[in-house]
């Protein structure tokens, strides 16, 4: 019996097979005739084939976690290893509330005002407005008395005669997350299976609070502790979990009485959270206080001058819910970590978690440090929506970490260090094939940025492929001939003005040596003691008979030039360089100005290798905006030049130093 190949899905396969089968037998004879009706039990029957087995072959995928394409089955398999899949996080901004005019000062005066959760402010962005809110409330720090108002002019009574007035002050920063807060009750049921599920959907769990009020309690209750474990749990902590269920909606999970308390019948639960737009909240910088006020008594109160609020940082790191392809990687490693950071991958796992703006994490073990620090974890992590943490971020990713990290390991968040991949390249055309060369250029510069974007590069321990850039430029236009490209590597050093600093700027992979120096090129800068606009070159060590001399090193110098491009040395010995290493080392120096905004030096190095390799915490990216991309006339595809000579002799490009000393 032929009919054997029982991993075969596909309809006219099906249908084949059912076709030998019937070959075997005798009594069937019109079954290949298209047009018969036993053709068309055919078809029918190997339809109901096709879609039996697709069906029963997607149920067998949605069963295990690496396979499942369906979300709510995903998220249901990373439940069963104690994985949540990140919510929708809303934008944040922080702000700081100018003193409030509380009105003549009196003994009625309140101690102190307290900004009540929920709308605060409204931020407007490109024509588009965005609400603004608090997850709890904000009292302010203290109440003084003076008699001027906030643009210092003085304070009178009906009669014109001066008098104080008593403001209250929000000395902290007030962080307002974008969207509209809301509260669900439920009161507690404890004869039916009862599930606390919240309507909403695009909420931002992170601002999710639960409070439980005994069945006679008139106040909203005490507030519960969101955890993500059961560890360390007993009968009496007043403890909740969240999770994920479906339609993106998310489950409110209490203790049973062994783990965590048990909720009372009869007992009401009041769940507060932020219903958010994701990412479409980033940006807004300028809002406008919309907020609420009480005084000590509870009592509303309404300022009389307008509320005025200064914007601390703009609106960013909103965000999407989690995605399938991140929640297959992540939950595995989560569990595998154990809710405890000890290797490299817990930490990626981990703080994935506690920073969902998380694009990019490097850790690196203190013993790997050069010089080694033992008991030490130097972090660097790149965010999803700009380039650097803020100081805020790095203290609320290192308090968080300090419960999951063992005892005596110092977890060292540090800033990213770029290494910048940049190309010059001559591309080659035929001028038959080419209508518009600059159009040409548009569409290699919009390839180049498509690779700049994908999987190998923008990441720690990111690769550069230089044969795929390559052959990803000659495969843009049927009429690209060829194309020349040198790679550039470039670390941007953030100089420190008017202070004696030394700098250690490291490329992760070897230079290139020109015997003649040059190797090294600079954004111009100044130092102190001098006016002249400077540049860092570099000079190879070479032995007694003016030969390279093996050590693989050399000097860091400082030097200026004239009206006629002629180099003046003006600091010889500046720093040095480990052409083997990758490593720029500068002395201490004082530098005064930079010509790059920013107070940035950019220093560039040829490498050796075309492939560029991001190592330990270096960050690796391609570099399009900074990038030399010269569309030129092919002369011997043209006609021009038959021979190629014109071409060898004008057209040819070296992959290395250009001998010129500035970088451009």
């Amino acid at each position: 019996m032929p009919f054997t190949q029982y991993t075969s899905l596909d309809f006219e396969e099906i249908k084949a097979q059912i076709k030998d089968f019937l070959r075997s037998n005798s009594n069937f004879t019109d079954f290949d005739f298209e047009g018969s009706n036993f053709s068309i039990l055919i078809d029918t029957l190997a339809y109901n084939t096709y879609i039996n087995s697709f069906n029963a072959n997607l149920v067998a995928n949605e069963s295990f976690l690496d396979s499942a394409i369906i979300r709510e089955n995903v998220v249901s398999l990373a439940r069963n290893i104690g994985y949540v899949p990140r919510s929708k996080r809303a934008a944040t901004a922080r702000i700081k509330i100018n003193d409030v005019d509380l009105g003549p000062t009196s003994d009625s005066s309140p101690i102190k005002l307290t900004l009540r959760s929920g709308l605060v402010c409204v931020g407007s962005v490109e024509n588009t407005t965005h609400r603004f809110s608090i997850p709890a409330d904000v009292t302010s720090t203290k109440i003084v008395s003076r008699g001027t108002d906030n643009d210092g002019n003085i304070l009178t009574d009906a009669n014109g005669n001066p008098i104080n007035h008593s403001f209250a002050q929000f000395s902290d920063e007030i962080l307002i997350y974008e969207g509209t807060y809301l509260t669900r009750t439920y009161r507690v049921n404890t004869s039916i299976d009862q599930r606390f599920i919240i309507d909403s959907q695009n909420i931002d769990a992170s601002t999710l609070n639960v409070y439980v009020a005994d069945p006679n309690q008139v106040t909203i209750g005490r507030k519960y502790s969101r955890v993500d474990n059961i560890l360390k749990l007993d009968k009496n902590s007043e403890i909740f979990l969240a999770q994920e269920v479906q339609d993106e909606k998310y489950e409110i999970l209490f203790g049973d009485g062994f783990f965590g308390k048990k909720l009372k019948n009869g007992s009401r639960v009041f769940a507060t959270y932020i219903v958010t737009e994701g990412k479409d909240g980033n940006g807004p910088s300028n809002f406008s206080f919309q907020g609420t006020f009480s005084k000590d008594d509870g009592a509303f109160f309404t300022p009389s001058d307008t509320v005025t609020v200064s914007t601390v940082s703009n609106a960013s790191n909103g965000a999407e819910v989690e995605d399938v392809s991140s929640i297959k990687y992540f939950a595995p490693r989560l569990y595998s970590a154990q809710y405890r950071a000890v290797t490299p991958s817990d930490y990626e796992a981990i703080i994935n978690q506690i920073y969902p703006q998380t694009d990019s994490v490097s850790v690196i073990g203190g013993e790997e440090l050069d010089p080694p620090q033992f008991g030490k974890v130097q972090i660097s992590i790149k965010p999803k929506n700009g380039t650097f943490l803020s100081d805020f971020d790095k203290s609320q990713i290192k308090s968080k970490l300090k419960s999951y990290a063992i005892a005596g390991i110092d977890s060292q968040i540090v800033d990213l260090k770029i290494l910048y991949v940049e190309i010059d390249s001559n591309v080659y055309y035929n001028p038959s094939k080419i209508g518009s060369p600059i159009n040409l250029r548009t569409d290699i510069i919009n390839s180049l940025q498509s690779y700049a974007n994908n999987v190998e590069m923008n990441k720690f321990g990111g690769r550069f492929k230089y044969s795929k850039v390559n052959q990803l430029i000659d495969r843009v236009n049927d009429g690209i001939t060829s194309n020349i490209t040198k790679v550039i590597v470039r670390r941007d050093l953030k100089a420190l003005l008017n202070q004696f600093a030394q700098y250690e700027l490291c490329f992760g992979n070897k230079f290139h040596i020109n015997p003649s120096g040059f190797n090294i090129k600079s954004t111009g800068f100044t130092i102190s003691g001098s006016t002249s606009i400077a540049y860092f070159t570099d000079v190879p060590n070479k032995n007694a008979s003016g030969n390279l001399d093996g050590s693989m090193k050399g000097t860091i110098s400082v030097v200026t030039k004239d009206e006629k491009n002629n180099v003046n040395v003006l600091r010889k010995s500046a720093g040095t360089v480990d052409y083997k290493k990758g490593e720029v080392i500068l002395n201490t120096i004082n530098i005064t100005s930079t010509i790059a905004q920013n107070n940035i030096i950019e220093i560039q190095a040829f490498p050796e290798s075309n492939d560029v390799v991001g190592l330990k915490d270096l960050f690796v990216t391609l570099d399009v905006s900074n990038s030399s991309i010269n569309t030129l006339k092919d002369v011997i595809a043209s006609g021009e030049d038959v021979s190629g000579v014109v071409f060898s002799r004008d057209y040819y490009s070296s992959s290395y130093s250009n001998g010129v000393l500035e970088r451009k």
